[in-house]
C-alpha cells in the first residue's frame, strides 16, 4: 500500500477504505530475521485513510500470524496478530511538531510525498512481538532447557541456591572471625 500525500487530499469528507492481503514475509525476513522465523504470506489489512488540513490520517486493523523463537528455548512459536495502527503523515517539520505535541504517532513523508504503508505495517508487526514468549509445551510443563554442564534455572531456584550457599559449614564457622581477632592484637 503506497499513497501520494497530495492524492489523499481528495478524501476530506469520505475516507479512502482499503481491504488488502499483503505479502510482507520477504520484507519482514530481510529486515528483522533476528526476531522472526517466518511470516504469514497473507497479512490482512483493513485501512481507512482521510485528509485533515493537508495531513493524512491512517487508521488500520492488521490480522495474520508470524512465527517467532521462544525466549527460553528458541523453539518456533506461532504468534497470532490482531492489532490496530493509528498514524498521521505530514509534509513539514512544523506540522510534525504540532502532531507530536498532541501525542499522535506522526511521521514526515519523504521528498516525493509517498507514504509507504507496507513498511509501517511491517514495523508495527515487529512491535507486537512480546519480550517473553513461550511455546505451549514450555507453558504446560515449565521445563527449562539444559545441556552438558549447563542448565537454565528459574529466578526462584536461583534465590534458593543463593540462600543455601550463604549457610556456612558449622565446622568452619569459627574461622569467620579468625582475622578479626588477629587485627585486634
Amino acid at each position: 500500500m503506497k499513497w501520494l500525500l497530495k492524492e489523499l487530499s481528495d478524501y476530506k469528507d469520505q475516507p479512502l477504505s482499503v481491504s488488502e492481503d499483503m505479502n510482507l514475509s520477504e520484507d519482514i525476513m530481510s529486515r528483522y530475521s533476528k526476531y522472526v522465523i517466518s511470516a504469514d504470506d497473507d497479512i490482512h489489512v483493513e485501512a481507512h485513510v482521510f485528509s485533515e488540513n493537508g495531513d493524512a490520517i491512517v487508521n488500520a486493523q492488521v490480522t495474520g500470524k508470524i512465527v517467532v523463537p521462544s525466549s527460553r528455548s528458541l523453539d518456533p512459536v506461532e504468534l497470532p496478530l490482531d492489532f490496530s495502527i493509528n498514524e498521521v503523515y505530514v509534509d513539514t517539520e512544523a506540522r510534525l511538531k504540532k502532531r507530536e505535541e498532541e501525542d499522535e504517532a506522526a511521521f514526515i513523508v519523504d521528498d516525493d510525498g509517498v507514504i509507504d504503508f507496507n513498511k509501517s505495517v511491517a514495523d508495527n508487526i515487529i512491535l507486537q512481538i512480546p519480550m517473553h514468549i513461550l511455546s505451549p509445551e514450555e507453558i504446560r510443563t515449565d521445563k527449562m532447557p539444559k545441556g552438558n554442564d549447563w542448565e537454565v534455572i528459574s529466578e526462584d531456584d536461583l534465590v534458593d541456591e543463593e540462600a543455601n550457599d550463604k549457610k556456612v559449614d558449622p565446622r568452619l564457622a569459627k574461622l569467620k572471625n579468625f582475622f578479626n581477632d588477629d587485627n585486634n592484637q
